[in-house]
């Protein structure tokens, strides 16, 4: 055979090696002389024709949520928690927890624990103020309508009972932040407006009379006080002694009936002696 054709053949078979090592690399051995193990596609370690299942999401794992819709969710999972567990168990993480977020996720939208209660107490004193003002169309004279207000705002905090405790702890609240601000002046407002209703007279929440004050705080706290009672369960000895059938908001009717529109006596009156 010609040395050419030689040469060329050598050519082709050198090229073609070189091909085949390219596809399929030699293993190389390692520094103590062992070949390592070949790794394997874990797509291969499925059975055939049994399909992969799906990942589901940790609790740990932040449910995603648009920015704005993130901030009500938290406050929801707040109003859950503080109805189901107290005060006492409202906290930060037990929020996150309860939304399906991370434990930062209240902290950057409240700040801190008393930031996230009192945005929480604002929308309670909003749904306590839209109860109220329910009521007042209720009936057309001044005394339904303070009968209805009445029942009304012990039907709230029955309702409610977590989320009404804690509109009433000042001490837990930052009463100048601007939603909470508004929100416990309306609902004063709505009070004021009812007494003066009711004395046939126009109040003026921000400069009041001693008389006018008086006829607010004994109205406020004759109902607050009943609806306190009821909720700690003091007034259940009193219900027990009474008629078969009679139940609490028969007892608060009676109670407002003796008291409700009576008129107040004058300022000058004075004590014989």
């Amino acid at each position: 055979m010609p040395g050419s054709v030689k040469q060329n053949l050598y050519s082709v078979k050198i090229a073609t090696y070189k091909a085949d090592d390219e596809k399929n690399p030699p293993m190389r051995k390692t520094d103590h002389g062992k070949t390592p193990p070949r790794t394997r596609n874990p797509a291969s370690r499925t059975a055939p024709g049994r399909p992969l299942r799906a990942r589901h999401p940790r609790a740990d794992e932040e449910t995603p949520y648009h920015h704005g819709a993130l901030r009500d969710a938290l406050l929801q999972a707040a109003e859950r928690v503080l109805e189901r567990e107290g005060l006492a168990g409202l906290t930060l993480r037990a929020v996150a927890r309860e939304a399906g977020v991370s434990h930062a996720a209240p902290t950057h939208h409240f700040g801190d624990l008393t930031g996230l209660v009192s945005e929480l107490a604002a929308i309670g004193f909003r749904q306590f103020n839209a109860a109220m003002a329910a009521a007042d169309t209720s009936g057309p004279s001044p005394l339904d309508k303070a009968m209805a207000r009445a029942k009304a705002y012990v039907a709230y905090a029955r309702a409610h009972p977590g989320m009404y405790g804690l509109m009433f702890r000042t001490e837990r609240l930052d009463m100048t932040r601007p939603s909470l601000h508004e929100a416990a002046s309306a609902s004063f407002a709505g009070l004021a407006g009812a007494i003066g209703a009711s004395r046939h007279e126009q109040i003026a929440a921000e400069a009041l009379s001693l008389d006018q004050a008086a006829a607010i705080a004994r109205a406020w706290s004759q109902v607050h006080g009943f609806t306190m009672l009821l909720l700690d369960g003091r007034l259940t000895d009193i219900l027990h002694r009474l008629p078969e059938g009679t139940d609490a908001e028969t007892l608060l009717d009676a109670m407002l009936r003796s008291t409700v529109g009576r008129p107040a006596p004058p300022p000058s009156s004075t004590v014989a002696r």
